[in-house]
């Protein structure tokens, strides 16, 4: 009887989803992959740098937006199979106005364009090695990635609302971002 037991509670532990995860961390998933602030604390994230096309990009110019910022390399795996989903959620989110960019933490601009030129994201990625790793510096004082893949939502004000890492669940980053769009994330 016992044995039966134990997938029963495996499974009413995965369904529970969050728990309380201290003052301002209100959601900490069960493999403390999630984490989202509903009221983030901390200054806008601020970061420039030139994108795999070779066009300068400022963080700055998506103020007033909710954008969603992934951290990606063409050699790894999880990103690979997130760039579909990614891609997906950035089409859906368009008509709300979010803003998606993603941050090549590794390859150089060439490296980089490959993995555009198969997965086609819609977005704009910057070539973070180019720039010193500007971006995940920018990240780093604040809530920056703790891997890769990492994806953080910022709100309208450029605030970090949640950070998700490796994307297992494309319905928990769409909700990540609908609370963002929403204003209930911050």
């Amino acid at each position: 009887m016992r044995r039966a037991l134990v997938p029963v509670l495996a499974a009413a532990l995965l369904l529970t989803g969050c728990t309380e995860a201290g003052p301002n961390q209100d959601r900490l998933d069960i493999n403390g992959v999630v984490t989202e602030w509903k009221h983030p604390d901390t200054p806008p994230v601020e970061f420039t740098g030139t994108t795999v096309e070779g066009k300068p990009f400022d963080l700055k110019d998506t103020r007033g937006s909710v954008t969603v910022v992934n951290f990606w390399y063409n050699a790894c795996s999880p990103c690979r199979a997130e760039a579909p989903v990614l891609k997906d959620l950035a089409a859906d989110f368009a008509k709300d106005g979010v803003r998606f960019v993603g941050v090549n933490t590794r390859d150089d601009r060439a490296t980089a364009a490959g993995f555009e030129r198969q997965f086609s994201p819609g977005y704009p990625s910057v070539v973070d090695q180019e720039n010193g790793s500007a971006a995940q510096l920018a990240f780093a004082g604040v809530r920056g990635p703790n891997t890769t893949p990492t994806t953080l939502v910022l709100d309208r004000e450029g605030r970090v609302t949640a950070r998700y890492g490796s994307l297992a669940n494309e319905s928990v980053l769409r909700t990540l971002i609908q609370d963002a769009v929403d204003g209930t994330a911050a």
